[in-house]
């Protein structure tokens, strides 16, 4: 009786594990394809992310480096200031228009950072929570439409100490849990930037500053932030993160 329960034992451990391999390989990031085009949507970060140190610019070259025979096209669409509303309003010209078959969309810092007191002493300038919710699933859909993949992106930080003391981490935070929720019944990809910010400085900034880690300003990024986001993003993609060359190797 031992022996048979033994052996029922390692047989449901081995199709758990079986099972739990299955699903690891079920969620591996599709493979790029030849003549992929890849837009980034965003705002002033992903604008200044085509600059020399830039994320886009990271991205670029490591995909570049590894599948140089695909002739992937990488595309910048920031624009300093966009909140949801705004990529709704610019998605056709900007994204559709180009064609892409994949569309990072990285937003959510100024739904959050613009909510300010007005002169009768209301909070407004930001975006609700309904409509930062309906807005990416509109985007997303629309994208999807035109057949392409979507990998949406958590929103990094407004502020960089680590123990949640920062003035709009809690706002932040519940927009971040509303990205997640639109990936998970969308089914798009997910690249959680914020979780890899905070890992990131609660192992790297021990000193708990408010900006100078992985921004310059609280919020748009250094070389080691645009570096961070190109890493996580090349996850999705599944191509390895290679460096970009110093400057005076460049030709």
């Amino acid at each position: 009786m031992f022996k048979r329960s033994a052996v029922m034992t390692a047989a449901t451990l081995l199709l758990s594990v079986n099972t739990i391999v299955l699903a690891a390989d079920q969620t591996k990031a599709p493979a790029l394809k030849k003549g992929d085009r890849i837009v980034f949507l965003g705002d002033s970060i992903t604008a200044g992310a085509t600059r020399p140190q830039g994320y886009i610019t990271m991205i670029k070259h490591s995909i570049e480096t590894v599948h140089k025979d695909l002739g992937i096209e990488t595309i910048g669409a920031g624009v300093s200031g966009n909140k949801v509303p705004n990529l709704q309003a610019r998605l056709q010209k900007d994204v559709l228009d180009k064609k892409p078959t994949i569309v990072f969309i990285y937003i959510g810092i100024n739904d959050v950072w613009h909510w300010k007191k007005n002169k009768e002493g209301v909070m407004a300038g930001g975006t609700t929570k309904e409509n930062f919710e309906s807005g990416l699933k509109d985007i997303i859909g629309k994208i999807n439409a035109a057949g392409a993949r979507v990998i949406l992106c958590t929103a990094s930080v407004i502020g960089e100490k680590n123990d949640g003391s920062n003035e709009r981490d809690k706002m932040l935070d519940e927009y971040c849990d509303i990205s997640r929720k639109v990936a998970a019944e969308t089914k798009s990809q997910m690249v959680d930037l914020r979780k890899a910010f905070i890992d990131y400085l609660k192992a790297n900034n021990k000193e708990n500053k408010p900006k100078g880690v992985l921004t310059g300003d609280s919020v748009h990024l250094n070389t080691e932030g645009n570096k961070l986001v190109a890493q996580e993003m090349l996850k999705a993609l599944d191509v390895k993160f290679v460096e970009l060359p110093p400057p005076s190797a460049k030709k």
